[in-house]
């Protein structure tokens, strides 16, 4: 695909190439970074030990974007399953774009692949969280088609909670 003249691939990310492999890193280091990515680097455990990590799962998928050879994007997504729908769906988890690619549609398409993805496992849906202070990526969801999540209106929308665990 082409944007703004310049030529972006994208493709499911192979962790066995170490292109691939060093992108991931690359790109999740810099998001880490980011006040949207929690402002603290990628620790030097997650950086040393996650591509083989990812290795083992049989449930990930991972896209990379690139422009000209050198890595501009990245979608990591997890599949889980819906009991209500009593299928698969694909969380996505992180969406990266490198700071000075922003703003030129990879979010999108790269949205757009993991989308043709889950379709292609027979997912009922795509599912992801984002802060509700990143107007940039939000708008970029929309646009893709995400929408707040509720069962009943009264009820009110979902919340994403967490716990952390030692």
């Amino acid at each position: 695909m082409t944007v703004n003249s310049q030529c972006i691939d994208l493709c499911e990310a192979s962790l066995s190439d170490a292109v691939h492999a060093q992108a991931i890193i690359n790109l999740l280091s810099i998001y880490a970074l980011d006040p949207m990515g929690g402002g603290r680097a990628l620790s030097d455990y997650a950086q040393q030990n996650l591509v083989a990590a990812l290795a083992q799962r049989n449930d990930k998928v991972i896209i990379l974007a690139f422009v000209e050879k050198m890595p501009v994007g990245l979608l990591i997504g997890f599949e889980g399953f819906s009991t209500f729908m009593c299928k698969p769906l694909l969380n996505i988890h992180d969406v990266i774009v490198h700071p000075q690619y922003r703003g030129q549609g990879i979010s999108t398409m790269m949205l757009q692949k993991i989308a043709e993805l889950a379709r292609e496992r027979n997912c009922c849906k795509l599912t992801l969280e984002v802060l509700a202070g990143n107007q940039p990526a939000k708008a970029a969801y929309l646009k893709s088609g995400f929408k707040a999540y509720q069962l009943d209106p009264e009820m009110g929308q979902a919340l994403f909670w967490e716990k952390t665990l030692d």
